[in-house]
Protein backbone atom coordinates (compact mmCIF):
# COMPACT_ATOMS: atom_id res chain seq x y z
CA UNK A 1 0.00 0.00 0.00
CA UNK A 2 1.54 3.60 -1.12
CA UNK A 3 2.56 5.35 2.59
CA UNK A 4 4.42 7.90 0.92
CA UNK A 5 1.18 10.26 -0.27
CA UNK A 6 -0.44 10.97 2.81
CA UNK A 7 0.76 11.56 6.60
CA UNK A 8 -1.73 9.28 8.58
CA UNK A 9 -0.67 6.49 10.60
CA UNK A 10 0.87 3.74 8.81
CA UNK A 11 -0.53 0.54 8.96
CA UNK A 12 1.84 -2.60 8.21
CA UNK A 13 -0.77 -5.33 7.95
CA UNK A 14 -1.69 -4.89 3.82
CA UNK A 15 1.55 -5.58 2.62
CA UNK A 16 0.59 -9.03 0.71
CA UNK A 17 -2.58 -7.52 -1.06
CA UNK A 18 -3.23 -9.08 -4.06
CA UNK A 19 -3.87 -5.86 -5.74
CA UNK A 20 -1.89 -2.95 -3.86
CA UNK A 21 0.73 -5.23 -1.97
CA UNK A 22 4.37 -4.55 -2.53
CA UNK A 23 5.17 -7.81 -1.08
CA UNK A 24 2.58 -10.26 -2.84
CA UNK A 25 5.01 -11.82 -6.06
CA UNK A 26 2.07 -12.20 -8.42
CA UNK A 27 0.15 -8.91 -6.96
CA UNK A 28 -1.12 -6.21 -9.25
CA UNK A 29 1.02 -3.50 -7.18
CA UNK A 30 -1.45 -0.55 -7.98
CA UNK A 31 -0.18 2.94 -6.01
CA UNK A 32 -3.07 4.62 -4.48
CA UNK A 33 -3.36 8.00 -3.57
CA UNK A 34 -6.03 10.58 -1.97
CA UNK A 35 -6.62 13.26 -4.50
CA UNK A 36 -9.18 15.44 -2.29
CA UNK A 37 -11.97 13.43 -1.31
CA UNK A 38 -11.18 10.80 -4.23
CA UNK A 39 -8.60 7.77 -4.01
CA UNK A 40 -7.21 7.31 -7.78
CA UNK A 41 -5.05 4.79 -8.92
CA UNK A 42 -3.99 3.06 -12.07
CA UNK A 43 -2.96 0.15 -13.82
CA UNK A 44 -2.02 -1.55 -17.20
CA UNK A 45 -2.86 -4.78 -17.95
CA UNK A 46 -0.76 -7.12 -19.22
CA UNK A 47 -1.54 -10.94 -20.97
CA UNK A 48 -1.50 -12.67 -17.36
CA UNK A 49 -4.63 -11.13 -16.65
CA UNK A 50 -6.80 -11.95 -20.24
CA UNK A 51 -9.81 -13.69 -19.72
CA UNK A 52 -10.43 -14.22 -23.59
CA UNK A 53 -10.19 -12.74 -26.96
CA UNK A 54 -7.37 -10.16 -25.57
CA UNK A 55 -9.85 -8.67 -23.08
CA UNK A 56 -8.44 -8.01 -19.25
CA UNK A 57 -10.24 -10.71 -16.87
CA UNK A 58 -13.88 -9.10 -15.48
CA UNK A 59 -12.42 -10.31 -11.69
CA UNK A 60 -9.01 -8.24 -12.45
CA UNK A 61 -10.95 -4.99 -12.66
CA UNK A 62 -13.75 -5.83 -10.05
CA UNK A 63 -10.89 -6.69 -7.40
CA UNK A 64 -9.11 -2.98 -9.04
CA UNK A 65 -12.52 -1.30 -8.17
CA UNK A 66 -12.83 -3.29 -4.66
CA UNK A 67 -9.52 -1.77 -3.78
CA UNK A 68 -9.34 1.33 -4.77
CA UNK A 69 -12.99 2.02 -2.74
CA UNK A 70 -11.13 0.03 0.37
CA UNK A 71 -8.16 2.73 -0.16
CA UNK A 72 -9.89 5.67 0.27
CA UNK A 73 -10.87 4.01 3.62
CA UNK A 74 -7.52 2.98 4.74
CA UNK A 75 -5.75 6.07 3.32
CA UNK A 76 -7.93 7.35 6.07
CA UNK A 77 -6.64 5.34 8.91
CA UNK A 78 -9.88 3.10 8.82
CA UNK A 79 -9.70 -0.72 8.95
CA UNK A 80 -12.64 -2.16 6.56
CA UNK A 81 -14.21 -5.21 4.51
CA UNK A 82 -16.41 -5.08 1.81
CA UNK A 83 -19.54 -6.42 2.64
CA UNK A 84 -21.74 -6.02 -0.50
CA UNK A 85 -20.35 -4.85 -4.28
CA UNK A 86 -22.19 -4.74 -7.19
CA UNK A 87 -20.89 -4.31 -10.42
CA UNK A 88 -21.78 -3.01 -13.90
CA UNK A 89 -19.35 -3.78 -16.66
CA UNK A 90 -19.88 -1.08 -19.40
CA UNK A 91 -16.88 -1.75 -22.26
CA UNK A 92 -14.33 -4.23 -22.86
CA UNK A 93 -11.08 -3.52 -21.53
CA UNK A 94 -7.96 -4.49 -24.08
CA UNK A 95 -4.91 -5.81 -22.70
CA UNK A 96 -1.98 -3.32 -22.85
CA UNK A 97 -4.70 -0.17 -22.07
CA UNK A 98 -4.11 1.33 -18.85
CA UNK A 99 -6.99 1.96 -17.14
CA UNK A 100 -7.73 4.56 -13.97
CA UNK A 101 -9.25 3.93 -10.93
CA UNK A 102 -11.07 6.55 -8.81
CA UNK A 103 -12.87 5.46 -5.27
CA UNK A 104 -14.96 7.73 -3.22
CA UNK A 105 -17.85 7.70 -0.28
CA UNK A 106 -21.23 8.33 -0.85
CA UNK A 107 -22.79 8.45 2.93
CA UNK A 108 -21.92 6.47 6.47
CA UNK A 109 -24.25 5.52 8.34
CA UNK A 110 -22.48 4.07 11.85
CA UNK A 111 -20.02 1.35 10.67
CA UNK A 112 -21.12 0.69 7.45
CA UNK A 113 -19.74 3.06 4.68
CA UNK A 114 -21.36 2.96 1.07
CA UNK A 115 -18.42 3.55 -1.81
CA UNK A 116 -18.61 4.27 -5.37
CA UNK A 117 -16.30 3.13 -8.01
CA UNK A 118 -15.23 3.88 -11.25
CA UNK A 119 -12.79 2.65 -13.66
CA UNK A 120 -11.84 4.46 -17.16
CA UNK A 121 -9.59 3.76 -20.06
CA UNK A 122 -6.59 6.50 -19.96
CA UNK A 123 -6.54 6.89 -23.59
CA UNK A 124 -10.04 7.80 -24.14
CA UNK A 125 -11.99 8.25 -20.93
CA UNK A 126 -14.18 5.38 -21.75
CA UNK A 127 -15.77 4.19 -19.32
CA UNK A 128 -14.78 0.67 -18.62
CA UNK A 129 -16.52 -0.50 -15.44
CA UNK A 130 -18.45 1.40 -11.98
CA UNK A 131 -19.42 0.02 -8.89
CA UNK A 132 -20.98 0.94 -5.35
CA UNK A 133 -20.22 -1.38 -2.44
CA UNK A 134 -21.15 -0.79 1.29
CA UNK A 135 -17.69 -1.61 3.71
CA UNK A 136 -17.85 -2.30 7.24
CA UNK A 137 -15.91 -0.48 9.60
CA UNK A 138 -13.65 -2.77 11.93
CA UNK A 139 -13.49 -1.37 15.43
Amino acid sequence: MNQDDHSLPVRDDGHNCFVCGPHNAIGLRVKFQLDGDVCRGEFTPGRDHCGYDGITHGGILFSLLDDVMANWLYLKGLRCVTAKCEIRYRNPLPVGCRVLLAGKSLKRKRNVVVMEGLASRADTAEAIAECQASFFIES
